[in-house]
């Protein structure tokens, strides 16, 4: 950035490129699409003088001079994003990520040691200021409206980003309470975060590799054939104690975007996925399959996917009770590990090949716990080094 000051006045830091050129100021920082400045589609602007737009609600329109040096995302899908966009040196990281296991197989070395924003009960508003980002890429509205944290109204949020970076984001898991705006499907997120770190290429790149891994499956599988329906169930149930937290499969938000791009159906009623089932209620509805939601978060010390680990939370507690041993996916062995709802494209990758294995082995390979997440060449539905190459730039 070019030095126009005096002897007697600081120099513009990168900092304020960010923070004081955009319409992020207070009191417009948490608007929605009303506050929108000059964008329909999320497209990338730029001016005479250099400096550039990038617009997603709730936030509205930041105007960069410089691409950020420093970012920090609370999540794994903006995590992802940033990544898969050439970003990880920059990365400052501090929240909940996917496993490592899975940048692992693109080249890509990320934290195992991080930082857990909430370890105190609330939100740690030392640590953003310690991480010092050029940008956080968070809906501000994630901090103060999940109710994680009830001593941290809007007011924080808005001096996080007004003291120490703007915030770039939108909560695209799925839809919250608070969550009265547009959600953004993945690539909808993706193809804005590119506009802020100017990487429409790797953006476009990671759009061919997405649409090919889909243009297989649909070759594979025939529009008239049958979905198969699945007993998904949350990571957090207590199989010892009998408690099922059973799920939709269709829920906004790219935390079901395996299952909602593949038209997979769930086996449990609207009802039911209102609360806890119990055996006996399990077995009424007898899933053919069952899907641990979250299920490859489990590792071992290695970091790899523990498939024992497994094992032993879900598989052994079903088969060792009396009710529970009666359930078809038991006795068929169709209890299955499924995807981690932090994801983004380089994670969703990985994920949408397992699910296709899971529930069409015959058409797609069949899942092979002590291997996932890797898969024989011939069987891959997308190719890793391509990956690795779009990351590394060299597209």
């Amino acid at each position: 950035m070019p030095d126009t000051t005096s002897d007697t006045t600081e120099a513009p830091t990168r900092r304020d490129a960010l923070k004081y050129g955009g319409t992020l100021a207070a009191g417009s920082l948490l608007a929605g699409c009303s506050e929108l400045v000059g964008q329909d589609d999320g497209a990338e602007g730029t001016d005479s003088q250099g400096s550039y737009e990038a617009c997603i609600e709730p936030v509205g329109c930041l105007s960069l001079e410089e691409v950020p040096e420093s970012w920090m995302a609370l999540t794994g899908p903006w995590a992802d994003m940033a990544v898969a966009l050439g970003q990880r040196d920059g990365f400052r990281p501090a929240g909940w990520y996917p496993e490592p296991y899975f940048y692992d197989r693109v080249g890509v070395s990320m934290p195992t040691d991080v930082p857990n924003p909430l370890a105190g009960g609330g939100w740690d508003k030392e640590l953003f200021y310690e991480l010092d980002p050029d940008i956080i890429l968070c809906d501000p509205n994630y901090l103060h409206g999940t109710g994680f944290d009830d001593s941290w109204d809007e007011s924080d949020t808005e001096e996080i980003g007004e003291t120490v970076a703007p915030f770039f984001g939108n909560n695209i898991v799925r839809r919250r309470e608070f969550h009265d705006y547009e959600l953004y499907s993945l690539y909808e997120a993706f193809d804005r975060l590119a506009d802020v770190f100017d990487e429409r290429e790797r953006y476009e790149a990671f759009v061919d590799v997405h649409d090919d891994l889909w243009a297989e499956i649909d070759s594979n599988l025939s529009a008239d054939r049958d979905r198969p329906e699945i007993g998904l169930i949350n990571f957090g149930s207590d199989l010892e104690s009998g408690e099922f937290a059973a799920m939709t499969t269709d829920s906004e938000g790219l935390e079901m975007k395996q299952y909602r791009d593949l038209g997979i159906k769930s086996a449990f009623s609207d009802e039911q996925t209102d609360g806890m089932l119990d055996y006996e209620s399990m077995l009424a509805v007898d899933p053919e399959i069952i899907v641990v939601h979250g299920g490859v978060r489990l590792t071992d010390e290695t970091g790899e996917f523990s498939a024992s680990a497994f094992h032993d939370q879900f598989v052994a507690p079903l088969s060792d009770h009396p009710v529970g041993r009666q359930l078809t996916a038991v006795q068929n062995d169709a209890v299955y590990p499924g995807p981690y709802f932090q994801q983004g494209p380089i994670v969703s990758l990985f994920q949408t090949e397992l699910v296709a294995r899971l529930l069409y082995p015959e058409t797609f390979g069949a899942f092979d716990s002590d291997r996932f997440p890797d898969v024989t060449e011939d069987e891959q539905l997308f190719d890793r080094q391509r990956v690795a190459d779009i990351i590394n730039g060299e597209i």
